[in-house]
This record gives C-alpha cells, sequence and structure tokens, in this order.
C-alpha cells in the first residue's frame, strides 16, 4: 500500500509528536515526506515507510532493503542492528500500527474532515458504494478505494484526501476487538453503519455476540450528537445502546422486515432481472417507487441505509434517488453481465453465508438454468463445516446445476444431496482448471452462471478460463 498525502507535507519531527515516538536522527536532518507506504519495494526518498511486524512476517528486516531504495524515514518498533542511521531518522514506538493510526489523526487535527463511516460483517462494501454515490449529489466526496478498509488501509485513506474534498466515506472491517475501535477514533465520523452480524469472523471471535461487539465500536469515535445507523432486523444490535453506552448518540434503525421499532422501512419490494423497486416509509411521509439498478432484496436494505444516512446530511429526496441511478458495482461484486446469451453473476470478493445466501436469491430471480459455482468460505472457525452443510441444505431447492470448489466447499455438496438435491447435477472440484473446463463442457446459452466464493478462492480465474 502507498498514498500521496492529501494535504502539506510531514516532517520527521511532525510524525514523532503525532506518534508520540522516541525520534532517532542526526542533529539538523529533516526531509519532507510526500508519501506514506507499507511496501519497501515502493519507497523513495520522500516516503514514510510504515514498518509492522505480522503473524508470518517482521517487516523490520525490510529497513534495509528500503534504505538502500532510497528511502529515509521510518516509523518502526525498533531500529535493527547494523543498519546505518547516519543519514536517516527512526521514529520508535511500542506499536506501529497504533501509532501510524495516531500519526493519521494529528495530520487531520487541523483540517477536520466530514465523515461517514461503515462497517458489517457483509454488504459494506456495496453500501459504502451507495452511500458514496448519494452524497456525491451535494458534496465532493472522497470513498475509501479497494483493500483500504484496515487498521492500516483506512489511516492511509483518510492522509490521502485533499482539502478540495469535503466528506469522506470509509469502510472498516476488521478480524478482531480494537481494530474499529482503532480506525473509529482515527476518522471520527459523524455517522455511522452497522449493516448487520454475520459468522465471516466466528475463527477469531467465536461468537456472533463478540462479533455484534467488535463492530460496535465504530460508535467508540462518533462526535457527540452523531447518528448511528444500525440494522433494525438484526436481534442482536436492537440492544446496541446498551453494549455502546453512549447517551450524546442518535440510534437509528432501519429494516425491510417490518420491525416496528424501526425509524425507516422498506416496503412493496419489487425485484426484477436487472433492477428493484421499493418504497421508503419515515414517521412523516412515503417516498414511492425508488430504484436501483441491481437485483436482490439485500441491494434494497443497503441502499435505505444509504437515505438514512442522506436524510441525516440534508440531501433532497431528488438528490437520493440521482445518486442511486449513478450507482455501480466495483470489482468482482455482484457483477452481473451477459455474454453470448449466457448471463454471468460474478460475485467474487468475499463470502459468507448471508451474502451466499443473498447472492443465490438473486440469481433465483432470472429465467434459465440456474448454474451455481461455489467455493469455500473462510474464517467461520469450528462451524465452518456445519454452515457450509447449512448452505447446501437451503441452495437445494434453488439451484439446477451445483459446481463446489474446494474441500469446505465440498460440504456444501453434501448438504445439498442430504436435502434431496441428485447427486448426478453436483460437481466438486478442488482444481479451478478442472473445474472450468467442466463447465466448460456443460454450460448452454440460457444459463445463469453465479460465481461466490471467498477471495482466496479466486473465482475470476475461472470465469476468464470460460469459452464463449
Amino acid at each position: 500500500m502507498k498514498i500521496k498525502l492529501g494535504l502539506e507535507k510531514l516532517s520527521v519531527y511532525d510524525v514523532a509528536k503525532h506518534c508520540h515516538g522516541t525520534l532517532i536522527c542526526p542533529d539538523g536532518f529533516d526531509i519532507n515526506i510526500e508519501h506514506v507506504c507499507t511496501d519497501s519495494r515502493e519507497v523513495d526518498e520522500k516516503t514514510l515507510f510504515i514498518v509492522t511486524v505480522g503473524e508470518r512476517v517482521d517487516g523490520h528486516k525490510f529497513i534495509e532493503s528500503a534504505r538502500n531504495a532510497g528511502c529515509r524515514c521510518f516509523l518502526c518498533q525498533y531500529v535493527p542492528d547494523g543498519i546505518d542511521i547516519s543519514d536517516c531518522a527512526f521514529v520508535v514506538v511500542d506499536d506501529s500500527v497504533a501509532a501510524f493510526s495516531k500519526l493519521a489523526r494529528g495530520y487531520r487535527s487541523n483540517n477536520k474532515l466530514p465523515s461517514i463511516g461503515v462497517t458489517g460483517s457483509v454488504g459494506k462494501t456495496t453500501t459504502k458504494e451507495l452511500v458514496a454515490s448519494v452524497m456525491r449529489e451535494k458534496y465532493n466526496v472522497y470513498c475509501t478505494d479497494g483493500n483500504f478498509n484496515s487498521v492500516i488501509g483506512m489511516p492511509m485513506s483518510l492522509m490521502e484526501v485533499t482539502d478540495e474534498q469535503n466528506l469522506g466515506v470509509f469502510e472498516m472491517g476488521m478480524s478482531g476487538f480494537g481494530e474499529i475501535l482503532s480506525m473509529s477514533d482515527c476518522a471520527s465520523p459523524s455517522v455511522a453503519i452497522v449493516t448487520n452480524i454475520g459468522t465471516s469472523h466466528l475463527e477469531y471471535l467465536k461468537t456472533r455476540e463478540n462479533i455484534c461487539r467488535a463492530k460496535l465500536e465504530i460508535a467508540h469515535g462518533l462526535v457527540s450528537g452523531g447518528a448511528l445507523i444500525l440494522n433494525g432486523d438484526e436481534p442482536l444490535l436492537r440492544n446496541a445502546k446498551d453494549i455502546v453506552c453512549r447517551s450524546d448518540l442518535r440510534y437509528i434503525y432501519v429494516s425491510i422486515e417490518g420491525n416496528v421499532n424501526a425509524d425507516y422501512f422498506a416496503e412493496n419490494v419489487r425485484l426484477f432481472d436487472s433492477y428493484s423497486l421499493f418504497d421508503i416509509r419515515t414517521d412523516n411521509k412515503t417516498v414511492r417507487d425508488v430504484r436501483v439498478d441491481i437485483p436482490g432484496k439485500h441491494i434494497v436494505f443497503n441502499s435505505l441505509c444509504a437515505y438514512a444516512a442522506s436524510a441525516l446530511l440534508g440531501l433532497s429526496e431528488e438528490q437520493y434517488r440521482a445518486g442511486l441511478a449513478n450507482y455501480r458495482p466495483v470489482g468482482n461484486r455482484q457483477n452481473i453481465y451477459d455474454k453470448n446469451g449466457i448471463k454471468i453473476i460474478a460475485d467474487c470478493y468475499n463470502a459468507a453465508p448471508e451474502s451466499m445466501r443473498a447472492a443465490i436469491s438473486v440469481m433465483s430471480g432470472f429465467f434459465g438454468r440456474k448454474v451455481a459455482v461455489l467455493g469455500d468460505m473462510k474464517e467461520l472457525g469450528a462451524d465452518s463445516d456445519k454452515l457450509h452443510f447449512e448452505l447446501g441444505e437451503h441452495l437445494a431447492d434453488k439451484v439446477d446445476l451445483l459446481f463446489t470448489l474446494g474441500e469446505s466447499a465440498g460440504k456444501i455438496a453434501d448438504g445439498a444431496s442430504f436435502a434431496g438435491f441428485s447427486r448426478d447435477s453436483i460437481y466438486s472440484f478442488c482444481d479451478a482448471d478442472e473445474l472450468a473446463k467442466n463447465l466448460n463442457e456443460i454450460k448452454a446459452s440460457g444459463d445463469v452462471i453465479l460465481f461466490k466464493a471467498s477471495r482466496a478462492m479466486k473465482l475470476e480465474n475461472i470465469i476468464d478460463k470460460l469459452e464463449f
């Protein structure tokens, strides 16, 4: 990761001050830092190299190669033995990741940025993009790009925002406690959204209750008087106020299931091949026939979150509708297109049981033979086999052919078979090339083919191997 600083350049003394670190450098040394980077292969003489210590790799072993590439400023936890420090600056801290978050916050301290934070087990990227698309009708928006949603990536995003942009929309992902808290403190959002509480982090957090508490850390950095938008259809979030313990926030609930305690409802939901229509009801009005050019009930929910955020920030109904009309999926997230008579639903970026079911629901809305190409769902912990098996049971009456890739995904096939799905219509593989070869032989004009798995499975490579 590497970004260019959006505001003024930094000095090594600025870095040390914001990080509360110990500065080690020659007398009188200084440098104008223009970039921040976590990859030693991308540094130059005006780059601050953030040195992190991971589970597998200690980034400090790359300090020498970064120095040889011209880098002269390092945020690190120690200076390795044998490193020439005669022409370099080292800001030494106890925890370089935590210190970097402080640096990002300090860098923006004189130029506060109103922002919206988005998290959730599934749907956070789509919600972030929908929110940003709507907000562009009124604001010059900076939106988190790609995978810059981590405890390192999100602060880098904050430091990239220029003074021409007057609203930030930041995605906040996590794998454990404390990460979203750090990002929220860094960004200090005025609005935060929690889309749902799923199962995608059970491997690390063990229970959905723990996942809920970790997601609600996004409220920690909310400005006083800020708003927390919550999924009113998720029972675990209904007592969010008791978990967050902040009486100075507004707690706003959205619902597509008719939850009576919600502030915003989606009603009269109509799903079509290429778009969705719905009404939005609040206490004092109804917004009718809202259209988003993506099919699926989950998209309706994400769009409802965007409406709540737009209402809080003063956008008109016309601006909201225009923002939805301009929304386009990013990357490999529910990218739906036709290829020589075959409809492809490429949703390869990530997967959890909840998003798998949503994608299958979208596929079910199309005419034609339904072909599901599903791979492993990662980070499900001890319940992984059970959750894969239950997904198979769920889809048994919703697809015509099932292809699975990976050992865990084989449990999807087992669940489908157990629920009565014909084994003759199941094709299980551990090799992507073999799956692609068999899919090429079986696919036919009129098919609807869904590709969905966790990012590590790289199902987009199978799409690239299809012959049309």
